[in-house]
Formats: C-alpha cells, structure tokens, sequence
C-alpha cells in the first residue's frame, strides 16, 4: 500500500511577513491619527494598543528574514506610538488647528514636485545614469512654463515649454554622460549651476526688474463630484491641482512600464548589466539618452507645478529651492521604486506642512520637525533600515566593444 503525502498548503498572503511589516506600518499611522481630527480619541490606551500591534508585527516580520520593511514597521509603531500619546495630551483647540482637514492638502501640494522629480531621478538611474541635475532640470521647467503659458496664452504650452526646457538640459546631460563619458555627478551639478544662471538671465533679458505681468493662465484645480463638498474629505481632496492628480497617477503608470513591460525590462537591463544587454541586441546608448531625456521632462513638470500650478502663474530666481536634490534623496529612501519614492515624498510634504502650523505649540519644534525626512534618509542610506540598493551599473559609463 502506498503513502501519498499530502503536499503542504502555501501561506495565505494576507500571513506573509511582507503583507503583516506593511500592516505594521499602516497601524503606526492609525496610531497617531486616531488621536486626530476627525477622530479626536482623547484617551491614551487606544495609541498604545495599536501602535504596540503595529511594534509586534514589525518583530515578527523581522524574525522571518523581511527585515527593511519590518523595522519601517518598528519605526512606525514607535513613532506613531509616541505621537498619539502627545496629541492625547494637546488641547482639542490647538489639534483642530494644526490637523486641519487641510493639512492633507498641503502635503499633496509639497510633496507633487518631490513625486516628479523622484520618479524622473528613478527613471535615469534605472537605466544606470546618475542625474543629479534634476534640481536645474526643475528649474527650467518651472521658468519656461510660465513663460510658455504668458506668451502663449494658455498652460498648456506652458506644460509643452517646461518639457522642452527640461528634455533640452536632461539631452544634454546625456550627452555628456553617456557620448563624452564625463563624470556624472558633476555633469549633473554642472547642469545646476547652468539652469540657475540661463533661468536667471532670460528672466532678466524677457522681463527686466518687474515680476511675471499678473493673469497669466494656470493649471486648473479638479473639483471632484460629490467630495468637493463634504465636511472632511471636501477640504482634504476635493479640490486639488490637476498636476497633484498627474503625479499620483504617474506612480502606478511608472510601476507598470518599468517592471511590467518589455520596455521596463531593457531600461532595468541597462541599469543592471549593459552588457549582456548589449548581447542580447539592446541599444544601451539609445536606451540611456531616452531615459535621461525622460527623467528631465517630468523634472520640468515638477518645476512647472511651481510656477504655473501651486504658485499661480509666478517666478522668482531660484524657486526650487533645492527641492531637486530633496527628490534624489526620496528617490533612495524609496529603494529606487516608484511607490517607496512615492511614500518618501509624502512624508517630506508631511513634515515640510506640519513645521508651517507647529508654532502653535513651539516656533524650534517646528524648525526641528523639517529635519526629521533627511535623518530618515541618512539612516536608509547607512542601511539601519535595510540597505539601499543602486542599480549595480548606476554611474558606470559603458563603452560598446
């Protein structure tokens, strides 16, 4: 008589240490925002429960080998954790000030030109060039658009000049790049110091000492049906630029063409290892021009959100402000994946919103708090966290034998 044995069942996903570190991480937020408007739980036991859930489900997930999102899961637990217990003890006045239901909105707006200038830096460096111009690629962006939509009447060729401005300064790090092989960190930084002083003297030679004339066109706002006028999600979402809407959608586009698509597939080659492909037919100087080119472009569209989106048809030398080498850092936080540099944006426009509102509270806690992103990072790229893994060709020039 013969023994079947019976084959073991594969874990439900929904069990896997991956899925438990990532609902980990969501009940660190619960924790904190529980204690927050709309919610308001003024007593302390419901942010410890669920942020201690959330400490629990990062151990375990660390214990089974998922150890960068366990200990995000950690960090979570932990900080949410810590922040309910002090909401819990601010005063329901003060918390209606500072959480507003149009706090949400404001970190969509600082966070929509870290999202294309993190998704543009991830694009070039999949393809295995580093692009550390994207702060100059941003700035061209954000004076062409508005000098597109002034003279040509409408955003749209403000949206069309930013990609050509953009594109025109990304083609030319490629070139240097990729066809000279110089190097690319201070190609990149060449570019920057290029951006500023070409932005700087167009601005002067096209308007001289005035500012932008006033009525210039803007992107428009998206009032969503049905949500633009409810109590909390009304302020929250309701109405937000149709570039925000671009950004977001440009994350699960980015995610699909890059690891779903044949397309996605040479770009990552490239980035990975040139040469075998190379071998197997791949134009890997193509491939890099046009992944530079594209990087650059929705840089721009990060900069054209500035002037013609969230700054209502204005330009002042220097706008960015460094928010391009902001979205190289959400671009490592995230691992180089589109969702992570997603999340990592967010929690910069997070911080960068919040520090605006906690001088109710405290003036140096809100100049502490726009630290916090940037230890986050320094701590994912020492690889406390996890490590944070290149593309292994990123920065390599290659040279076809």
């Amino acid at each position: 008589m013969t023994n079947h044995a019976q084959p073991l069942q594969e874990t439900h996903w929904a069990f896997q240490p991956k899925a438990i570190a990532v609902a980990g991480s969501i009940l660190g937020l619960v924790a904190f925002w529980s204690a927050l408007p709309p919610f308001t739980v003024r007593s302390p036991l419901v942010p410890v429960l669920i942020g201690v859930l959330a400490i629990a489900a990062g151990l375990w997930a660390v214990t089974r080998g998922t150890r960068r999102l366990g200990w995000g899961a950690i960090a979570s637990g932990v900080i949410g954790l810590g922040l309910g217990l002090l909401a819990t003890r601010s005063s329901s006045g003060n918390l209606h000030v500072v959480f507003a239901a149009d706090l949400v909105a404001q970190v969509f707006v600082f966070a929509t030109p870290l999202t294309f200038g993190a998704l543009g830096g991830m694009v070039s460096e999949r393809s295995g060039v580093v692009n550390v111009g994207l702060e100059g690629m941003m700035l061209m962006g954000a004076f062409w658009g508005v000098y597109g939509a002034d003279k040509g009447g409408t955003w749209v060729v403000g949206i069309l000049a930013a990609l050509a401005g953009g594109g025109l300064f990304a083609l030319l790090h490629a070139y240097w790049s990729i066809h000279l092989r110089a190097n690319q960190i201070v190609s990149g930084m060449a570019i920057n110091f290029l951006a500023l002083g070409v932005t700087g003297y167009f601005f002067e030679q096209l308007y001289g000492n005035q500012n932008i004339p006033s009525g210039v066109s803007t992107v428009p706002n998206v009032a969503i049906p049905g949500i633009d006028h409810m109590a909390y999600l009304g302020p929250a979402i309701g109405d937000l630029n149709l570039l925000i809407w671009v950004g977001v959608a440009f994350v699960p586009l980015s995610y699909f063409i890059l690891f779903k698509t044949p397309i996605g597939l040479r770009v990552r080659a490239c980035g990975e290892h040139p040469r075998a492909a190379d071998t197997v037919g791949i134009n890997v100087y193509a491939v890099r021009y046009a992944a530079v080119v594209v990087s650059g472009m929705l840089a721009a569209l990060g900069g054209a959100f500035l002037s013609i989106g969230f700054g209502g048809g204005s330009f002042t030398e220097n706008m960015t402000e460094g928010r391009g080498f902001i979205a190289l850092a959400a671009m490592i936080f995230g691992n180089w994946r589109p969702f992570g540099a997603w999340g990592a944006a967010l929690l910069f426009g997070f911080s960068t919103a919040l520090a605006y509102r906690l001088p109710v509270y405290s003036s140096s806690a809100a100049t502490l708090f726009q630290v916090l992103p940037y230890v986050l990072t320094l701590i994912a790229v020492a690889g406390v966290i996890g490590r944070s893994v290149p593309p292994a060709a990123d920065g390599q020039p290659y040279v076809k034998q």
